[in-house]
């Protein structure tokens, strides 16, 4: 396994990463038909064998993962994105907006509004965009809900063909 926290968990290879998931927080229902295809992309951007992560590749590999469920998920532009940090906004389904931080201990929330950082805010770290997520937004938790349960039927359809 390369490294721990959220960095580490993309980082993993697929075969690996289904045992990580956690079917209520900790896995993207859209990484059961595909779990190869992250191996391939981290491949190509040359994650295998590196110690050194990027944060702001494993922040769009977040919110790639993660979309679908938000109404709004992108990497600040105006906050800086270092090898150690980056900075993710996010507006929930209930149009909540933050601030998050990513590093190698996880996701935390900085700020209660776009590109906001609260020195002072004391947030627990998240090891998982999906467990972040459960925690802030009810509304996400029934889009993946939703997204699990109808991946599940197409599996179920696929087999009786």
């Amino acid at each position: 396994m390369h490294g721990g926290g959220a960095a580490g968990r993309l980082q993993t290879p697929p075969e690996q990463r289904a045992v990580f998931c956690r079917m209520e927080t900790d896995c993207n229902p859209m990484e059961l038909s595909s779990m190869s295809a992250f191996q391939e992309d981290s491949e190509l951007n040359g994650f295998e064998g590196t110690d050194t992560k990027d944060m702001r590749l494993e922040a769009e590999a977040v919110v790639s993962d993660v979309l679908f469920a938000v109404n709004n998920m992108f990497i600040s532009k105006s906050l800086r994105c270092a090898d150690e940090v980056a900075y993710i906004n996010v507006e929930t389904k209930e149009g909540s907006r933050y601030c998050l931080e990513l590093t190698e201990a996880g996701l935390r929330v900085v700020g209660y509004a776009f590109d906001q950082v609260n020195d002072h805010l004391q947030t627990p770290y998240h090891e998982t965009v999906y467990s972040l997520l459960d925690t802030l937004s009810p509304a996400y938790r029934e889009a993946f809900g939703n997204a699990l349960l109808q991946r599940l039927e197409a599996l179920k359809r696929d087999g009786q063909s």
